[in-house]
């Protein structure tokens, strides 16, 4: 069996702020391998981004080693850069471009391309994310969306092989974030562009995640593992600063009635396992039962 290629290794790194905050990355090494879809879940201040900014060379480790594409890049960046695509969580610090269209220009410009291959690669970047009614726009005009998806596009059109995303979806409404889930799991399949991406949100794990790492406290990495594994694993994510998703409470309150259908992690798994019980029994399960556990949640709408 061929041996993973390992794009990002992070051994126990520690970095002191300049007002003497320490953050120490440490636990299990951080490692991802081609082609994964890996999400690192925490609390706001757990670390998430000053891991992410040691990836991307930002940061600089007091201790440990920060190993992407081979090398260092807090040595060596500039040789790896146009491997990597970034969206930061505020997008505003990194659409440079007057236009969306000058935005998205930008970086190939400044990586040494002639205009006519600059041009080409923006032009396809703009026709696969549906930018073109807004490519003359003026970024200042942007919505909150927009820009998100600009700082995509701008991420995207050097062609790179790693992405690595700070909270993405915070600030989306619900119809954009599922085009945005649905473009980068696009790119994943197709391309095989390996994402790197730091998440609260713990419903959208299952969507965007092949291997899920549990960050806490200032940088403890505790747990690596598949989402089902994960979730599975753990009876209370409280530990974490973390609820369980939606769908896992669930489904477990169904168990608890009587009801099981396994531990669907998303809404396909979840239609497929109630349809697959109803279809083997001979009487289906009982209504109030289901009817009173989904209230719980809400009105249904998150499970359609």
């Amino acid at each position: 069996m061929q041996q993973a290629e390992k794009l990002v290794e992070v051994d126990c790194i520690t970095h002191v702020y300049p007002d003497m905050t320490k953050v120490q990355i440490c636990g299990l090494d951080f490692v991802v391998n081609r082609g994964e879809r890996v999400s690192i879940l925490g609390s706001n201040g757990c670390g998430k981004t000053t891991l992410l900014k040691h990836l991307m060379g930002i940061l600089i480790p007091r201790d440990g080693s920060v190993r992407v594409f081979g090398v260092d890049p807090g040595k060596e960046y500039s040789n790896i850069r146009q491997k990597i695509g970034v969206v930061m969580q505020d997008v505003d610090e990194q659409i440079l471009g007057p236009t969306v269209y000058d935005d998205i220009l930008f970086a190939p410009l400044n990586y040494g391309m002639n205009r006519a291959e600059a041009g080409r690669l923006a032009e396809s970047v703009i026709e696969r994310l549906n930018l073109g009614s807004i490519k003359d726009k003026i970024v200042n005009y942007l919505s909150g969306g927009e820009k998100k998806k600009v700082a995509l596009a701008g991420a995207l059109v050097t062609e790179p092989e790693l992405l690595i995303l700070d909270e993405p979806f915070t600030g989306l409404d619900p119809v954009f974030r599922r085009e945005f889930i649905g473009v980068l799991n696009e790119l994943n399949k197709e391309r095989g562009i390996t994402f790197i991406m730091t998440l609260h949100e713990v419903d959208l794990v299952p969507e965007v995640a092949d291997v899920l790492y549990l960050m806490h406290g200032r940088g403890d990495l505790g747990e690596r593992g598949t989402p089902e594994e994960i979730f599975g694993k753990f009876e209370n994510l409280a530990q974490f600063n973390l609820e369980e998703p939606t769908l896992t409470r669930l489904f477990k309150g169904l168990k608890k009635e009587g009801l099981d259908f396994g531990d669907p992690l998303r809404v396909d798994e979840a239609i497929g396992a109630i349809k697959k019980h109803w279809n083997t029994t001979s009487q289906s399960p009982n209504r109030d039962i289901i009817d009173r556990e989904m209230g719980k949640w809400g009105d249904g709408e998150k499970f359609k």
